[in-house]
């Protein structure tokens, strides 16, 4: 069974099909994609959760959905993801999260990674793990400072098409030793 956890507000979980709506309002919202190529159709963020509940199923972890404690309302994912592609900083595991525009700012983003960090560093036994953005994307920046990662340079994202606005990107990292958990995830 997928691992999952809880912080004081989030619920770190499993994908349903329930989720496959909200979700594919988040994709579809241009300022939630603005440091994307852009935003996704209904039918490419269902793929995409199709994906992230299989990561999940086999590996045990993954990019989560998340919701919040208080009412299991939706909110987006957090979580961690193998990187998917080649870079000189890979083979490496990823830090992430996509939240909806109304859950912005609240410190969601910054206590969900928290718990996943803390879940990489301790159940996984995971050395660094990364987070990258593109340069332009100071809010997802100022979440990875938050968690104490260190900016360690920049590259041009292989999967972004050359020329496009959001192709270098930032990457941050974070060693074991260096984490400060904060509240730990409850099982």
């Amino acid at each position: 069974m997928p691992d999952e956890l809880r912080t004081e507000r989030l619920l770190l979980r499993q994908w349903r099909e329930a989720d496959k709506e909200p979700f594919a309002r988040l994709n579809a919202d241009p300022e939630v994609m603005e440091y994307f190529v852009s935003p996704l159709d209904r039918s490419e963020s269902d793929a995409m959760v199709d994906l992230l509940r299989n990561d999940i199923a086999r590996r045990g972890w993954g990019l989560w959905a998340v919701e919040l404690a208080a009412n299991a309302e939706f909110i987006g994912f957090i979580g961690l993801n193998v990187v998917p592609f080649e870079a000189s900083f890979t083979p490496a595991t990823e830090i992430g999260w996509r939240l909806d525009k109304p859950y912005w700012g609240h410190g969601y983003a910054t206590e969900g990674a928290r718990a996943a960090l803390a879940y990489a560093f301790g159940k996984l036994g995971l050395g660094t793990v990364v987070s990258f953005t593109t340069v332009h994307n100071r809010r997802s920046q100022a979440v990875m400072r938050r968690l104490g990662m260190v900016e360690v340079g920049h590259f041009d994202h292989p999967r972004i098409p050359q020329g496009h606005r959001i192709r270098r990107h930032v990457l941050f990292a974070l060693a074991p030793d260096e984490f400060v958990a904060g509240e730990a995830p409850r099982p």
